[in-house]
């Protein structure tokens, strides 16, 4: 895929996150070495206070203790050029006139008392002005000699140059990963956005196939892209299901309607005859009560397929719901010489619409009836263990081979063995949708004879 231009990758939000956690970082950045860089310059101070200091007690017991000459002769080992030592020192006589040390003069600033005083020292060095920061103290001894003892303060300025170049490449460099970094990630942030966008752009082009790809990593990207090709996967179910009915239905309402039709014409062309007519109006009723059964079916179908129905969930007894159709089917079992019982032990509360509940057990019962033959046994029965309620209808009539119970879950799907039963084959379709709306587990076993359809249902807490 190609890169995307720059205007682009500046204007994604991950651009813009990471140019602000670098802005951030150097704000941070730029408040630690301020606090290293007054922390140092306050321990040089406080340091070369305490060496001045030290050095004026000892040169004080060197006057008290050794006299004058003695402390002209230490001043004169210790001294240099100002620009050659660090170390500043000069000793006046009581009218400030010179004795030793490397300062020709007393310095103005530096008053007649003692005290700290910081002094600007021009000299040159070799050949060039120059200009020293001294910081120092002045010290009358006794006999009202004056020394000054000073430190030049030219490493404090080395060293605070150093940190101050020190904070300015920091902060550039702080800056420059971040507009790298944000550069990086922008790009493929917006490469995986174009790969969603290209897939989109593609399945709206009528490509169902397509899914949003994934590069496995487990981040963001990859669970919204689990999402959408699941949200994807559904939808292609459900136009591939919308497909199949279509056909499905055409097929199945060809054969009524064509029924119908030429029907109501044989009778048109044949003589005025009323007892013709009614016995083909009741026969054209019972073709349209056909079509508007698998109608109906599809509608039920498609309502608990689409989920509408859980705004009218309630609290649902699914022992009631089974014990009442057990009751409205039993006449039929009898007329047939058939044996319906019913076992429920309640309460056996789900969170459920009650009217698709019972059209998917009075499905499962209009199924074992019909295909279980005359004397056979039909049991309908409702459990409940700890979190789970169990529904299940079994027969014993011929059953489902394991390599079609999933397949007559399907809209209109009979099997051999059942074609020539009167039936739209919407009934399992309708149970298997019920099921997924309720959140039920749906399994089709082997009864030994026969088939048992078991429905698990999470249990609601009864208060």
């Amino acid at each position: 895929m190609p890169s995307a231009p720059a205007h682009r990758l500046y204007r994604t939000s991950a651009f813009r996150l990471a140019l602000l956690y670098a802005v951030l970082f150097g704000s941070s950045v730029l408040v630690l070495l301020g606090v290293i860089y007054w922390s140092i310059l306050a321990v040089v101070d406080r340091q070369t206070t305490d060496n001045i200091d030290a050095e004026i007690r000892g040169l004080a017991e060197q006057y008290r203790d050794e006299g004058l000459t003695r402390l002209v002769e230490i001043l004169g080992e210790r001294s240099g050029s100002v620009g050659a030592r660090n170390n500043v020192y000069l000793l006046a006589d009581p009218a400030f006139r010179h004795i030793t040390g490397n300062l020709e003069e007393w310095p103005p600033a530096a008053g007649d008392g003692g005290g700290w005083v910081d002094l600007e020292l021009r000299t040159t060095e070799d050949g060039r002005a120059a200009i020293h920061n001294v910081r120092a103290r002045t010290f009358t001894l006794p006999g009202g000699y004056r020394l000054l003892v000073g430190r030049d303060l030219r490493e404090r300025a080395e060293l605070r140059q150093i940190v101050l170049e020190s904070l300015v490449w920091t902060l550039v460099g702080t800056l420059a990963l971040g507009l790298a970094g944000g550069f990086l990630m922008s790009r493929n942030l917006l490469r995986r956005v174009d790969e969603i966008s290209a897939a989109a752009q593609r399945i709206m082009r009528g490509d169902l196939s397509q899914r949003v790809p994934a590069n496995d990593s487990g981040d963001e990207f990859d669970r919204l892209a689990g999402a959408l090709n699941e949200m994807l996967d559904q939808i292609e179910q459900l136009m591939t299901g919308m497909r199949a009915v279509t056909d499905s239905l055409g097929h199945d309402l060809r054969s009524p309607l064509t029924h119908l039709k030429g029907r109501i014409e044989m009778t048109l062309r044949g003589p005025t005859d009323i007892a013709a007519y009614r016995s083909a109006l009741d026969d054209a009723t019972a073709d349209v009560d056909a079509v508007l059964k698998t109608f109906n079916a599809l509608m039920s179908v498609a309502t608990a397929e689409a989920g509408t129905a859980r705004a009218e969930m309630t609290d649902v007894d699914v022992a009631e719901v089974g014990r009442d159709a057990a009751e409205l089917y039993e006449p039929l079992a009898e007329e047939k010489g058939q044996h319906l019982s019913f076992a429920g032990a309640g309460p056996a509360v789900v969170r459920g619409h009650r009217q698709l509940l019972a059209q998917a057990v009075a499905n499962l019962l209009d199924n074992a009836l019909k295909y279980s033959p005359a004397g056979g046994a039909v049991r309908l029965s409702v459990d409940s263990d700890g979190e789970t309620v169990h529904l299940r209808v079994a027969d014993n009539g011929p059953g489902v081979g394991a390599e079609d119970r999933e397949r007559v879950l399907g809209r209109f799907v009979r099997l051999d063995n059942s074609r020539g039963e009167a039936g739209s084959g919407l009934g399992l379709s309708l149970v298997a949708a019920v099921a997924k709306l309720h959140g039920a587990k749906l399994n089709l076993e082997d009864n030994a004879p026969g088939l048992r359809v078991v429905l698990a249902f999470p249990k609601r807490d009864v208060p």
